[in-house]
């Protein structure tokens, strides 16, 4: 998803760079934000995921300090690695939506 992200962006800068018309801004413009809405998409599908995973660690955690056993030790352990996977790229996804909508309102100003 970020090689796709950074695409698009490459795509839609080397298109600005060629200063288009009002036509060509037109659907550049409606091309980009279809892009956005789909990156928003993704982006509520990765924060639902990423709630739970966070949510199933903290249940695992509280489960591991009731129990010390090797089970829920590597249950947790396991959660954490993937709730701060999920984290990380939740966060990419969010900077690069917040980058997306200054590039459409760089576009809707000129």
């Amino acid at each position: 998803m970020i090689d796709y992200i950074k695409r698009h962006e490459h795509y839609l800068r080397e298109q600005l760079d060629k200063k288009p018309d009002r036509q060509e801004r037109a659907a550049l413009l409606a091309y980009h934000d279809k892009q956005i809405s789909r990156l928003q998409h993704e982006r509520l599908a990765h924060l639902i995921t990423m709630m739970f995973v966070c949510l199933f660690f903290l249940l695992s955690f509280g489960f591991t300090l009731a129990n010390l056993i090797l089970p829920f030790i590597s249950i947790t352990a396991l959660l954490l690695v993937l709730s701060a996977a999920y984290i990380l790229h939740y966060y990419r996804l969010e900077n690069s939506v917040q980058r997306w909508y200054e590039l459409s309102n760089s576009m809707h100003e000129v």
